[in-house]
């Protein structure tokens, strides 16, 4: 190679190099830049901090490989709505404008902490929550079971992105037919919903005109009744009513009196707020139930025993009373044991509240139940001064000894809390007769116990019931512990689904539901009414 050739490579192997250089330069700056960046904007949240400094603040939603778990992010944000989350704050539009606009190193970074803290607000508010229950209403008091945030990200980080997100809801078959039902119910309100209301006060058996048509219109969309032409209040439309009755909890009579015409006459807007508050209230409970346990639904005054996703036993319970001391809490536990001819140890509120004063006027009032001292010993009222004390100086305890008459029947079941809650037995049984049924003082009473009892048994014992009966016909206190606990869920649902998937709605008792619609609507959660 002559001179000339010689010297023109070496000018141009150099330049190549200073070239090669920069651009290292360059993309080391990039990178050096873009971590930065990653490492502060992630210094704000304590658990992101943690996650990129294990990755040397590394990205996993920036680079090109990253490209399946954006288009997995953003598919899963296009659905928040369907699970009845805030669709504003979770747009991917917005989002994949952010993430275009970022241009520099230190914008991409930024951008790539901002897409971590998003996912990690959905998976929390998908899978266990938008609110926090016990902030938006004092009687409930379960425990959601959170997920570490931390843990979360690593998974995901680890795994097939869109399985990862589709895992994130709860599993239930109820959220399932809840938000199937949801979607059908938005569908409907962008085609005019349930139609007209019936104006009529209440409509009989017989009746005839337009307000019945109004009501025959109403059950046809609403899926009560076959289509048909009648004008007039027919055994069709009467069988029709019973089914919408049935379905709502009211008194099945084919009658559409005041309570029917009123609740046949909530807008679907209302109801579809029912369901998206029970959504959330699945996912406060987003953790296996137990393959057999007890569910006490509140607002539809029943107790049932669940065996493999199947009700198995239900019967008709009386729930607390409508009154701040006297509601029904909300929360999970498990039931241990059933006493048998159970003392009632008065609860010493009712003590305080209740029985002091009458025994300040009559101290032979309330004969039934013994005046204890503080270790048990009963004490003649003759011997107490009843005036002489207020309710925070009263020293004394109240017992009911076993009978037929005792507040608590027969037997008791008990899954030890601090709420003092259990299910039992009662003597008034005209109450199981009523539509409504909270009287209690809080805990949850049963209107076939004996049987509630056998079919507990019934796992452990060849003959549940000749074994219940025998402890029985003693008379005297009797513990008996179930060789398998058995967990117990007290909930409140106004909107559930029944055997065959169907929607049922009940009375917002304790307006508990409206106040969480109100928190949900605050964060951004709205009805929506969907074409197609």
């Amino acid at each position: 190679m002559s001179a000339y050739f010689t010297s023109r490579f070496l000018r141009v192997l150099l330049v190549a190099s200073i070239f090669l250089t920069v651009s290292a330069a360059t993309a080391s700056a990039q990178v050096t830049t873009f971590r930065q960046a990653v490492a502060e904007a992630a210094a704000r949240d304590d658990v992101l901090a943690a996650f990129y400094r294990e990755r040397d603040f590394q990205g996993i939603w920036s680079g090109n490989r990253d490209r399946g778990r954006r288009n997995a992010l953003m598919n899963a944000f296009a659905d928040a709505g369907n699970h009845g989350l805030p669709t504003a704050k979770y747009d991917p539009t917005a989002l994949m404008a952010n993430l275009r606009a970022a241009s520099t190193p230190a914008e991409q970074g930024r951008m790539e902490v901002e897409m971590s803290r998003l996912f990690l607000s959905y998976a929390r508010d998908v899978q266990t929550g938008i609110l926090r229950p016990g902030s938006v209403v004092d009687e409930i008091k379960r425990k959601v079971p959170y997920r570490s945030r931390l843990a979360i990200i690593q998974g995901f980080s680890q795994s097939n992105p869109a399985g990862f997100l589709r895992g994130l809801p709860p599993s239930s078959p109820e959220y399932t037919r809840l938000m199937r039902e949801k979607m059908r119910m938005e569908r409907m309100l962008a085609n005019g919903g349930w139609g007209l209301t019936v104006k009529a006060r209440s409509l009989k058996p017989g009746d005839a005109g337009g307000e019945v048509v109004k009501l025959r219109n109403r059950l046809i969309v609403m899926g009560f009744l076959e289509r048909t032409a009648t004008q007039t209040y027919d055994a069709a439309v009467q069988t029709a009513v019973q089914r919408f009755q049935q379905a709502h909890g009211l008194s099945v009579d084919g009658k559409a009196g005041s309570d029917t015409m009123r609740q046949l006459n909530v807008s679907m807007g209302n109801r579809l707020q029912s369901v998206i508050v029970a959504m959330e209230r699945e996912r406060w409970i987003n953790r296996p139930r137990g393959q057999r346990h007890v569910w006490v639904n509140l607002t539809d005054f029943t107790a049932a025993i669940v065996d493999d996703d199947r009700v198995t036993f239900s019967t008709r319970s009386v729930v607390g009373a409508v009154d701040p001391d006297r509601e029904s809490p909300e929360f999970s536990d498990v039931m241990e044991f059933m006493v048998i001819n159970p003392s009632w140890y008065v609860p010493r509120s009712i003590v305080t509240k209740e029985y002091l004063p009458i025994l300040q006027s009559d101290l032979n009032a309330v004969s039934q139940l013994d005046v204890t001292d503080s270790r048990g010993r009963t004490v003649a009222r003759s011997e107490i001064d009843f005036n002489s004390f207020t309710a925070e100086t009263f020293p004394y305890s109240m017992r009911q000894s076993p009978s037929e008459g005792n507040a608590l029947g027969l037997v008791k079941f008990i899954f030890p809390n601090k709420y003092n809650i259990y299910l039992h037995d009662t003597p008034s049984k005209s109450l199981f007769a009523r539509e409504v049924r909270a009287f209690s003082h809080g805990c949850i009473r049963l209107n076939d116990p004996f049987d509630f009892a056998y079919a507990l048994l019934a796992k452990q014992e060849a003959d549940p019931e000749g074994f219940f009966q025998s402890r029985l016909r003693t008379g005297a206190e009797a513990r008996v512990n179930l060789d398998a606990p058995v967990p117990v869920h007290i909930v409140y649902r106004t909107a559930f689904t029944n055997v065959t998937g169907s929607l049922q709605f009940r009375r917002d008792i304790y307006n508990r539901d409206a106040r969480i619609w109100n928190a949900l609507s605050r964060a951004g959660v709205a009805v929506r009414a969907i074409q197609g």
